[in-house]
């Protein structure tokens, strides 16, 4: 049986310039040193915005931090006149190691389809990033299709296509649920999870869904997060709000404690 290791993402969205990173990562790893985290267990990765991306890798070089860096999205370009783009080389030249492709708010915000983050995915194989495509029905795609349709079948177009898939990582996040203190039960993530992760061996082979990591995030807290880590079928959280706070983000990462692992 695959050994995942359980992965806590916190995206901070557009939040925090690159001042307010050095005293959250500061505090979150010093958090996470005296509660003697060990991180062979429980990674530990933070989505800063582009503008702090530089400073958070020299604070964790500098300070041999074992948090890890991730970018909030990428251009399926590699270079050229896209004004506001930023390509995965850039992200891979800062020691960044995952990158979220096709979050809700692009999705939704931005008119990401399809197309669009099986695109962005390629590129991130492409420059050895790791993608974190994130998928997920709303409220009305959830009363008209049920709750694993929409993920699966977004999940199954941002991998198609690919001559070779890279490690990558798929994200649940209901948008019904995403900063409305709406949660999915347990339950409900671990079933969805199960769903993706069985259309990924249908698709691709038992191999490749086994050594995937599938998340589950929508308002997400450490009084709630042992509860999905339960299943085995849940291998992490995708944190937004809470991650802002240093205290409560750390006790997420520390959600071992909670189940007796």
């Amino acid at each position: 049986m695959t050994n995942r290791i359980p992965l806590i993402a916190g995206n901070w969205k557009m939040n925090l310039d690159h001042q307010q990173a050095i005293a959250l990562v500061q505090k979150l790893a010093w958090s996470l040193k005296d509660a003697a985290h060990d991180f062979s267990t429980a990674e530990v990765a933070v989505f800063p915005p582009f503008t702090d991306l530089r400073t958070v890798q020299t604070l964790i070089d500098a300070d041999k931090f074992e948090i890890r860096i991730g970018a909030q999205d990428l251009s399926r370009f590699d270079s050229g006149a896209y004004t506001g783009e930023i390509s995965g080389a850039f992200l891979k030249k800062l020691d960044v190691r995952y990158v979220l492709v096709g979050h809700s708010e692009r999705r939704q915000f931005h008119d990401e389809d399809d197309v669009t983050v099986q695109a962005k995915t390629a590129a991130a194989f492409k420059h050895s990033l790791v993608p974190i495509i994130c998928v997920g029905e709303t409220l009305e795609q959830l009363e008209s299709e049920g709750q694993a349709a929409v993920p699966v079948r977004q999940t199954l177009a941002a991998l198609a296509g690919h001559a070779n898939l890279g490690e990558f990582v798929i994200a649940y996040e209901p948008v019904w649920a995403i900063g409305t203190g709406k949660v999915a039960s347990p339950e409900e993530a671990a079933a969805v999870c199960s769903k993706i992760r069985e259309a990924i061996a249908n698709e691709h082979s038992q191999e490749v869904a086994a050594a995937a990591r599938i998340l589950y995030g929508g308002s997400v807290k450490a009084a709630n997060v042992a509860g999905f880590l339960r299943s085995p079928e849940v291998d992490g959280v995708l944190v937004g709000g809470a991650s802002l706070d240093a205290d409560e983000f750390s006790g997420i990462a520390r959600f071992q404690k909670h189940i007796g692992v």
